[in-house]
């Protein structure tokens, strides 16, 4: 029986939501090892110094970026054709991971960055958001009519921002973002990658996803 590779990973990540959102997509199995950011086994941090999710071992290849989690994935079966998207998808990505992501961590947890002003930094965030509104008010996703890896990558991200707030947002006039959001969130999709699992343990039975 071959040996399936194994992803690291923390329920509530966005980096390991994305990543699992790909495998779930593929269809490849993995032995999910779900583990705890304040408490981090041994063979993970061995794996992954780095010690941040999500972390694929695949042999002796380690895979260590979310975004390169989900190009492994899906360079292995991509029956939804996420792949198939214009580079701008991919400028996109860049954008969430940086300005975006950035911004929305100076939101987030604006107690441990007193020297930010909350506010100048959600409307950073909202730049970004403005954008993708614009472009899901006229198609259903991000770079058209079908689903792309640029939706699934960045979903995660204006989930976790809505979340800081979900009334502001609500009332921000974001229709086709927050359809979209709310499409994701109610989904079979969302709910599959979102169940929870005890943390890992040496020696308890594999835990396989999808």
């Amino acid at each position: 029986m071959a040996t399936l590779p194994i992803l690291w990973t923390f329920r509530r990540c966005p980096y390991a939501m994305r990543a699992r959102l790909a495998i779930q997509s593929s269809g490849r199995q993995v032995a999910l090892q779900e583990i705890l950011l304040k408490d981090k086994p041994a063979p993970f941090l061995a794996a992954s110094p780095k010690g941040t999710v999500p972390v694929v071992q695949d042999g002796e290849a380690v895979i260590e970026e979310s975004r390169d989690v989900m190009l492994w994935a899906l360079g292995q079966d991509d029956p939804e054709g996420w792949l198939d998207m214009p580079a701008q998808g991919f400028t996109l990505i860049d954008t969430c991971d940086g300005h975006f992501k950035q911004a929305l961590d100076y939101t987030k947890y604006a107690v441990r960055f007193p020297d930010r002003d909350e506010a100048a930094e959600r409307a950073k965030a909202m730049v970004f958001l403005v954008d993708l509104n614009d472009r899901l008010s006229k198609t259903a996703f991000l770079m058209g009519s079908n689903r792309t890896l640029a939706d699934m990558a960045i979903l995660p991200f204006v989930r976790q921002f809505a979340n800081t707030d979900r009334a502001w947002f609500d009332a921000q006039g974001l229709d086709p973002l927050t359809a979209w959001l709310d499409a994701f969130l109610d989904s079979d999709r969302f709910r599959g990658v979102m169940k929870k699992y005890p943390p890992w343990q040496t020696g308890q039975d594999q835990v396989l996803f999808p």
